[in-house]
């Protein structure tokens, strides 16, 4: 991967000269969830919690997915790939927020920033994409139930989620490259606990067009592009369960695709909230603690709401003790 272009950053009112290649190695200010001396300490160790019951949660998932042949169609490679994406996208967060409580150092240098911004939206890209790719395996094993076995092969699931990958990969390359192009001015603070795309936004003062109207066509495509894929596949979905005529038939086509749907519902109505919240001042906590609970608490409920509410992966889960001598009951 190529190192990510160093980000120039200003005094205020200052503006950069023709020709002058360069740049203040400048240091920003993330100031957290709280400014609270008192609620440092019980901030940390919620969110050391959160983040240990995260990496377990969804590294035994992927454990289980790999080791358990049962789990070897589909539906639990995809939930594999999802599990991955959310370690990786609570590690890019989590890690420097604990850091910053134990040290009491909220600096982090503007090419940090920027890396952490990076990481963060190839890893958020990604899970959009695998809950359109999950809700789309399931409205063919739902809808299409005698032609699933042969539309979702094997060759089809690597490509989606190969796919899905590469496209958060690749927006997150395009967006930060344009943000990497601004001048920034000080205070050079940013009021959130990580680089996100609007507290940084609020700190450029070179012309931002180019960024918010590329920004805007990523989103579409990044965002609201498997969002509406996604609600429409569940519309579908939701019509053929009420079409089956037992009852016990529709839980049954219920069951398979209710924890999906929660996660969906969970995930895409904070970061709807997220985003669509103004950031005047009043409301910047409220926003500071939707994005907490999309970044950070979702990734740690889902692997319970996949283990608990699935058969097959709590099977999985007790034969694996079983294995190991222990015994679990639900």
């Amino acid at each position: 991967m190529h190192a990510l272009p160093q980000v120039p950053f200003l005094p205020r009112g200052e503006r950069k000269e023709e020709g002058d290649n360069q740049t203040s190695p400048v240091e920003l200010l993330l100031l957290g969830l709280s400014n609270v001396p008192r609620l440092q300490v019980p901030l940390f160790l919620l969110s050391l919690m959160i983040y240990m019951v995260t990496m377990f949660g969804n590294l035994l998932i992927v454990v289980l997915v790999v080791t358990d042949r049962h789990l070897h169609t589909p539906m639990y490679f995809f939930l594999g790939n999802f599990s991955s994406v959310e370690i990786c996208y609570t590690s890019t967060l989590l890690p420097r927020l604990l850091a910053s409580f134990l040290t009491r150092d909220r600096t982090i240098s503007a090419q940090g920033c920027m890396v952490q911004f990076f990481f963060f939206g190839c890893f958020a890209g990604a899970e959009c994409y695998l809950l359109a790719t999950m809700s789309y395996d399931r409205y063919l094993a739902i809808c299409q139930p005698l032609l699933y076995a042969s539309l979702m092969n094997w060759k089809l699931c690597l490509q989606l989620a190969a796919g899905s990958w590469i496209a958060g990969l690749l927006m997150s390359t395009i967006v930060t490259g344009q943000f990497s192009k601004l001048q920034f001015c000080g205070p050079n603070t940013i009021d959130h606990f990580f680089c996100d795309f609007a507290p940084l936004l609020e700190l450029a003062c070179s012309d931002t067009t180019v960024l918010r109207l590329v920004t805007l066509i990523i989103c579409f495509l990044d965002v609201v592009f498997p969002f509406v894929f996604t609600l429409v596949s569940y519309i579908c979905i939701i019509a053929a369960i009420l079409r089956i005529p037992t009852t016990m038939g529709r839980q049954k086509a219920f069951s398979t695709c209710s924890s999906h749907l929660i996660v969906v519902t969970v995930f895409y109505g904070t970061l709807i909230a997220v985003y669509m919240i103004p950031r005047t001042a009043s409301l910047r906590q409220l926003n500071k603690v939707l994005s907490f609970f999309y970044t950070v608490l979702t990734p740690m409920v889902n692997p319970l709401l996949y283990s608990l509410r699935n058969r097959e992966v709590k099977e999985a889960l007790e034969n694996a003790l079983r294995k190991t001598g222990l015994e679990i009951s639900y």
